[in-house]
């Protein structure tokens, strides 16, 4: 967004997740930035991004939602913790309302906030913005996990 590293790539960069792995060639790639009380993402779909002709999949609005919103939580725990790194966080539960169509032309914005929080895990709401309308809305549990969990230490 202005030459900043993004979350994922200044603490996860050799993550292969589908959704926000640097290190995925075939992933979407998404690029978080924290911005003042929200974390923000622009992201451009591809056609193979979409459900038909001119508008994104579901399936690629929910996995935008799940990491960007995911990144966002591990971004406030490590905050609040005052740790230098993010806790390894997943996600418990999420919720997305498609509201309209999200049309693929053009670059996306996902919006995503703390709304809740307690030491181990944050409630996360964002929005989808397509052409500067909001064509979804999430809202998720994500919770920073112990050694043992196979999502341990991923980045």
């Amino acid at each position: 967004m202005s030459g900043e590293p993004s979350l994922q790539d200044r603490y996860a960069p050799t993550t292969r997740c589908f959704g926000c792995g640097p290190a995925n060639p075939e992933g979407l790639r998404i690029k978080s930035f924290v911005r003042a009380s929200e974390v923000v993402c622009e992201w451009t779909p591809s056609p193979h991004h979409e459900a038909f002709d001119g508008v994104v999949n579901g399936g690629v609005i929910g996995t935008l939602f799940d990491c960007h919103c995911n990144w966002t939580a591990a971004h406030h725990l490590m905050a609040a913790s005052g740790a230098e790194t993010p806790p390894c966080t997943v996600t418990a539960e999420y919720r997305v309302v498609l509201k309209r169509p999200t049309f693929s032309a053009g670059p996306l914005t996902v919006r995503a906030r703390v709304v809740e929080s307690s030491e181990d895990r944050a409630v996360v709401e964002g929005t989808l913005e397509a052409g500067g309308r909001v064509t979804a809305t999430c809202r998720g549990v994500f919770v920073a996990v112990r050694e043992g969990h196979p999502a341990f230490h991923r980045w």
